[in-house]
């Protein structure tokens, strides 16, 4: 792909500097998304509940148009506030465009102190994506998932997380957590990530009609094997070799790419309710 824009404002980059001050609630927090996701997750309820530490916010620069990998992100965050910006427009609503956090080994955040290995994630206490681009390289090599599309698949997931979070889908889902087993609330999750994924190719379809977005053969197919790549079957294979549906909390790669699909061949946010739809 290719973005001819000058890039989204709505970037910090905190690479190089040493995290701040840990929060009061960081371990905590931590745990509980290694414990709930892998990969690009909702983290309302409980995590945004813990009390927020402070970060040297003085030292965190935006992002350098200098710098290829953040000027990539940086454009991909743009396309995406152009297509929520217009999709909440249609709904007689104003989407609030969220921060892209992009940081180097370990970060805090309002939920919690996260690092490298716990993967972008989307944090509705702050409205914050965190990515550290290095995920990039792991999506690549361990995944076998390259390519300038995956990668933009993974901020317009994330990106995905924040618009369920500004529309309350995350917190009717959040709240019903107390009143649901660990599997019937892990289904829920799954129902949540498949969305994340669908609103995700919703971007792409819509982003190939902006002016400065230009999509390339084979980009498609990138975005797709990323989503295959990071099912739950096919992680629950790499790490222990057994497939445990009741721990499923993403879908499986059938599914992921089943519901970007969809959000890429329909464009219509309406055809994306994963909740209710009799397939997943």
């Amino acid at each position: 792909m290719k973005w001819f824009g000058k890039g989204s404002d709505n970037v910090e980059d905190a690479r190089g500097l040493s995290g701040g001050k840990t929060m009061l609630g960081g371990g905590i927090g931590l745990i509980i998304i290694i414990a709930g996701l892998f990969f690009g997750t909702d983290l309302t309820g409980l995590v945004s509940q813990l009390p927020l530490g402070e970060t040297n916010q003085a030292e965190v620069k935006k992002g350098s148009n200098n710098d290829p990998e953040l000027k990539f992100v940086s454009g991909v965050l743009e396309s995406t506030e152009q297509i929520w910006d217009e999709e909440f427009s249609k709904m007689g609503k104003t989407y609030v465009h969220p921060k892209l956090y992009v940081f180097t080994g370990s970060t805090p955040s309002a939920c919690g102190f996260a690092e490298s290995a716990v993967g972008p994630f989307y944090c509705p206490a702050d409205r914050k994506v965190y990515i550290d681009l290095s995920f990039y390289t792991e999506l690549k090599d361990r995944f076998g998932a390259a390519g300038d599309f995956a990668q933009a698949y993974v901020v317009a997931h994330e990106v995905g997380h924040h618009v369920q979070n500004l529309l309350g889908i995350s917190e009717k889902v959040e709240r019903a957590r107390s009143s649901l087993s660990k599997t019937e609330y892990n289904k829920l999750s799954v129902k949540l990530e498949l969305q994340a994924d669908f609103l995700a190719g919703l971007w792409a379809n819509h982003a190939r009609k902006l002016k400065d977005f230009e999509m390339d053969p084979g980009d498609l197919e990138e975005a797709l094997t990323a989503a295959n790549a990071i099912g739950d079957d096919n992680l629950q294979k790499q790490s222990s070799g057994q497939v445990v549906p009741d721990a499923f909390t993403h879908g499986t790669s059938a599914q992921r790419v089943y519901w970007f699909k969809k959000g890429f061949d329909t464009g219509d946010i309406n055809q994306g309710d994963t909740f209710s739809s009799t397939r997943l």
